[in-house]
């Protein structure tokens, strides 16, 4: 063998590793980036904004529209329609600045954060209109399900509300 065709067999087969390895890195940057959007819309779904129909401990009663929004990373509810009370209804057992004010309108839901450790929203209030009390709040998405959770000292109760896709 000579050296001339030596060197080009060595210059042949070092092209062929260098187009094997820019195959196989363009290959994979691909992957990476479908991977990636893949990833964002089930990142996307997992925020609690938007409109969700309240049901009552009963599991079965729907109550209300709750138009969950987010400002500055702070999530705040208000009711934006009643399913079972005149949309005049007063909310006569509330005290302070909401009492007799129409529950329609209302700020129900305020002062959630997103929890470092996960998709919850907590350290914010709660309030029933039913009862007019307030109660510590934390809330999470399961996929088209919101859990709303009101907490009175280590005692807690979970709601579970849907979200409403086209209101009716």
């Amino acid at each position: 063998m000579t050296a001339t065709r030596a060197v080009r067999e060595a210059f042949h087969s070092h092209r062929m590793e260098r187009e094997t390895f820019m195959k196989k890195t363009i290959l994979g940057w691909t992957l990476l980036g479908f991977l990636l959007l893949l990833a964002a819309p089930a990142h996307a779904d997992d925020s609690p904004v938007g409109l969700w129909k309240t049901i009552d401990d009963d599991g079965k009663t729907e109550k209300s529209y709750v138009q969950i929004t987010e400002k500055d990373g702070i999530l705040s509810g208000k009711v934006i329609r009643l399913l079972q009370k005149p949309q005049d209804t007063l909310c006569d057992k509330c005290t302070g600045d909401k009492q007799n004010q129409p529950i329609v309108g209302m700020e129900i839901i305020w002062g959630l954060k997103k929890e470092e450790n996960g998709n919850a929203y907590s350290g914010g209030k709660i309030m029933d209109p039913d009862n007019g009390k307030e109660y510590r709040c934390k809330i999470w998405r399961e996929g088209d399900t919101l859990k709303v959770r009101g907490y009175i000292a280590f005692l807690f109760r979970t709601q579970t509300w849907f979200l409403v896709k086209e209101p009716q």
